[in-house]
């Protein structure tokens, strides 16, 4: 960031032996008070004058352009006010510049009403000799903000979006070039965002133990389209996921409106997993403003995995990776190959009554059926099944004669529908059938390998998106807690 004119750094010296820390704020209430330096004080002795000057104002986001530092004044900032305060080795000092200031919050905190736009940046940054030690910003729920430290360690800027309608704390320590520690505390408010059109989301599945195959879901209240990568990301950073155990996983935008998240490989069996909605605030796209989503927990029990060989005619089932049944089926004969690939268990349904015509098969024709069909395991939305076949037993661990389902005994039928449950593993090998889509039949999302599945997210390494990870020449502050700052060499 450019320097102040050399008549604002004159006039910041007379006022005291100084180098000077401005600090953009988003924000429309800022509060100053007196807080203790990182180190406590312990050195504020050695120098009581020692002080630094942060200039606090709102930064424009219209696109790339930002105000300088030098021009945070009316005529070149669209009416933004500048106020400069002092961090001293005791805390915060005086306010240096309060021209239309409208009172104080008394003897140790001045109030200051600004513009206030969630989207803008925040940032710290040195107009002179001196170094930034410790930066925190965190909200009033406890949730702290990342951001990034340059180089030299004389600029600070978030890396995470604010949120409107939030109170934020910022907290500062720096030294000056003798290497006393100084400190300040602010805080400041963001205007709330406009009630109508707030983007929500909504997690799928629903409450409960799932299969070690389960997919999280994501349904947006409004899409969020592909020509704009920075609001996905920034929509994407806001959906977290975490396991216990942890696992990798990662976002894939199936379309504008729906995102799917998995684990890098399956679920372990009885993992316990919590996503949240960080959205409620934040500044998605332009004046798009996320708003409260509920949270979702569910847990993977056993897992299951039931993976049938068409050209052997034979369903293994393992539960946690052993085998515990060897199943003779059929599969689909030709003209009707069952799909090939990774599927996961939709539902399951007692009775279902199946007619060929659901599947284009006209009535009247050789292939036509309409029948009762016991212990029906749903994998696909378009009617692929686990099922009874008792018309089909001799056939089972010999030929494939089905119309693309899987059918096996009734016997082995029931005891395979009270095995699994929703988001349960069904792997079909070999059965010369087109691939299971990933997204629009079911939930074949793990027919993706990982690179693909990656490629999908707005925060891939592989993207364009602005929001990508940041380079080693930068250290990110833990957006879990406080953090000292040091930078690289």
């Amino acid at each position: 960031m450019e320097q102040m004119p050399s008549t604002n750094r004159a006039r910041l010296r007379r006022q005291g032996r100084t180098w000077t820390v401005a600090g953009v704020v988003a924000g429309a209430l800022l509060v100053v008070s007196a807080a203790p330096p990182p180190d406590g004080g312990r050195r504020a002795a050695a120098d009581p004058t020692a002080s630094v000057e942060l200039l606090v104002g709102r930064v424009l986001d219209k696109g790339a352009q930002r105000c300088a530092v030098e021009a945070f004044r009316a005529e070149l900032c669209g009416g933004l006010e500048q106020r400069l305060v002092r961090a001293t080795a005791h805390g915060a000092g005086s306010m240096v510049h309060d021209a239309s200031s409208r009172g104080s919050a008394g003897a140790s905190a001045q109030t200051v009403v600004m513009p206030t736009d969630a989207a803008s940046p925040l940032e710290i940054t040195l107009a002179g000799p001196g170094l930034l030690t410790y930066v925190t910003v965190h909200d009033g729920h406890g949730r702290y903000v990342g951001g990034e430290l340059e180089a030299k360690g004389h600029r600070w800027a978030n890396t995470e979006p604010l949120r409107a309608g939030e109170i934020y704390t910022v907290r500062v320590g720096a030294q000056d070039a003798a290497g006393t520690p100084v400190g300040v505390t602010m805080a400041f408010r963001t205007a709330p965002p406009t009630q109508d059109g707030r983007l929500t989301v909504e997690f799928g599945p629903k409450p409960g133990t799932y299969g070690a195959g389960q997919i999280v879901t994501a349904s947006l209240s409004h899409p969020v389209p592909a020509a704009d990568p920075a609001a996905r990301a920034r929509l994407e950073r806001s959906l977290q996921v975490s396991s216990e155990p942890a696992v990798e996983g990662s976002w894939h935008w199936v379309d504008d409106s729906t995102l799917h998240y998995r684990p890098r490989t399956y679920w372990p069996a009885h993992t316990e997993v919590h996503v949240v909605s960080g959205l409620d605030g934040v500044e998605v796209g332009e004046r798009q403003y996320g708003g409260p989503s509920e949270s979702l927990r569910f847990a993977v029990g056993e897992r299951i995995e039931a993976i049938t060989d068409a050209a052997t005619h034979e369903m293994t089932v393992r539960r946690n990776g052993k085998v515990v049944r060897t199943i003779p089926v059929t599969t689909g004969k030709a003209g009707f190959l069952t799909r090939s690939g990774v599927k996961v268990v939709l539902g399951k349904e007692y009775k279902v009554r199946m007619r060929g015509d659901t599947v284009g098969i006209k009535r009247g024709t050789s292939e036509f059926y309409d029948l009762p069909v016991f212990y029906a395991t749903r994998v696909t939305w378009s009617g692929e099944y686990v099922h009874a076949a008792p018309w089909s037993v001799e056939a089972q661990g010999e030929e494939n004669v089905s119309h693309g389902c899987t059918g096996m005994s009734t016997a082995d039928a029931a005891w395979f529908f009270n095995t699994v449950r929703e988001g349960d593993v069904v792997e079909v090998l070999n059965s010369g059938g087109e691939r299971m889509a990933p997204f629009d039949n079911g939930f074949g999302d793990w027919n993706l390998d990982w690179a693909a599945w990656r490629a999908g997210s707005a925060l891939s390494p592989a993207s364009d998106s602005p929001l990508a990870s940041p380079t080693p020449t930068t250290l990110r502050t833990s957006p879990h807690g406080p953090s000292r700052l040091r930078p690289l060499t």
